[in-house]
């Protein structure tokens, strides 16, 4: 796997997702941020507190939200990839601030990332998800090569949302945890989140990012700038989730 220039994995405990979804982070003396889904250490401060997806209630921000939310929110790749994803957005009629919290619970903005088990880019697509929707290699570039390139990337991960989306229509976590886990597994369990740490946190850590981008978030109220920072690692995000290498057999069919 090649190094990212912001690295993005989530630090998750091994029970289920809380009836309250919160979020802790904080910004360590190199200028990185480190995020989880629990209070790992006395370091970390509440970020976000809110709804769940079965919720009503309205985010709230912590303690840690100043810099912390520069970097989701006025990260250089959001700007960057912006027009790729409006475009995928218009074409497959799925939310913009979705895509940009897929992609940001995914490969961290970075569209060299790949996962242990081979998802590629931006939206961390697998090659089978890829084929399944008619991407082949050729004599010129394989179906990684062509993977790794944003365009098509965000282009297929959108797609395979709004095909889950019409799986599970009006269940947006289940499009989640089946983005995470693979469809096959929420099947499996009776059309709900499969009981896999991982994919209970993903779904959870998707879902407050995706409300900090839609326009009502309060990180509209803050400067428009991102902070330099103390050299290479002031614009990295730190999380790490366990057992993504050991999620059973059907999420291989995810994106993965």
């Amino acid at each position: 796997m090649q190094v990212s220039r912001f690295i993005l994995a989530l630090v998750v405990g091994l029970g289920h997702a809380s009836a309250r979804a919160n979020i802790y982070g904080y910004i360590d003396e190199q200028g990185a941020a480190h995020l989880a889904t629990e209070k790992v250490d006395s370091r970390y401060q509440l970020f976000l507190q809110g709804r769940q997806f079965d919720s009503s209630d309205v985010v709230t921000i912590g303690p840690a939200k100043p810099e912390l939310l520069r970097y989701l929110s006025q990260h250089p790749n959001v700007k960057k990839f912006e027009p790729l994803l409006k475009a995928a957005s218009e074409r497959f009629a799925v939310d913009a601030a979705l895509l940009k919290a897929v992609m940001a619970a995914e490969s961290g903005f970075n569209p060299d990332a790949v996962s242990p088990k081979g998802a590629i880019g931006l939206m961390q697509v697998m090659p089978a998800t890829a084929e399944r929707y008619g991407l082949q290699g050729d004599k010129g570039r394989t179906i990684e090569q062509k993977l790794a390139d944003p365009e098509t990337n965000i282009r297929l991960g959108a797609r395979y949302l709004r095909d889950l989306r019409r799986m599970f229509p009006h269940r947006q976590e289940l499009v989640l945890a089946s983005y995470n886990a693979g469809e096959g597994a929420v099947q499996q369990y009776g059309n709900q989140i499969p009981p896999y740490p991982e994919t209970r946190n993903y779904v959870q850590l998707v879902t407050q990012i995706y409300q900090l981008y839609q326009p009502k978030a309060a990180t509209g109220r803050l400067p428009a700038t991102v902070s330099s920072g103390r050299g290479y690692n002031a614009r990295r995000i730190y999380m790490t989730i366990p057992g993504r290498r050991n999620l059973p057999d059907a999420s291989l069919a995810s994106n993965q």
